[in-house]
C-alpha cells in the first residue's frame, strides 16, 4: 500500500467527505431529500457526511445508483480510506514484517 509520494502526509479521504463537500453541493437537494432517496434515515446519512460511519457496500449501492456513478467509485473510497487510516495505525508493526524476496 505505501509507497505513493503523492498520498504521503495527507489524511486519507473518508467517502462522506467527498459527498458532502463535492457531490451534495452540486445537487442542491436539503439532506431530507437525498436521505428519503437512498432510503435511510437522516441520522444514517449525517453519520456518513460526518465520517462516524463508514459506506457499507449496500449504501454504496444506493449511492452509485443515486448520483449515477457506480457502487464501485464509493467502495472503493471506503477501502482506500480503511486501509490508509491502517496502515497508518500499525507502521511499527508492519515495518517490522520483513518481506520475502522474490
Amino acid at each position: 500500500m505505501s509507497g505513493n509520494p503523492l498520498l504521503a502526509g495527507l489524511a486519507p479521504t473518508h467517502p462522506g467527505e467527498v459527498l458532502r463537500e463535492d457531490i451534495l453541493p452540486a445537487v442542491n437537494l436539503p439532506k431530507t431529500e437525498i436521505a428519503r432517496r437512498l432510503g435511510i434515515s437522516r441520522q444514517t446519512l449525517y453519520d456518513i457526511l460526518e465520517e462516524r460511519q463508514p459506506v457499507t457496500p449496500a449504501m454504496a449501492l444506493r449511492l452509485g445508483r443515486l448520483f449515477g456513478n457506480s457502487a464501485e467509485f464509493w467502495a472503493n473510497l471506503q477501502r482506500d480510506h480503511d486501509l490508509r487510516t491502517l496502515e497508518a495505525g500499525m507502521a511499527d508493526e508492519l515495518a517490522g514484517i520483513e518481506p520475502i524476496a522474490a
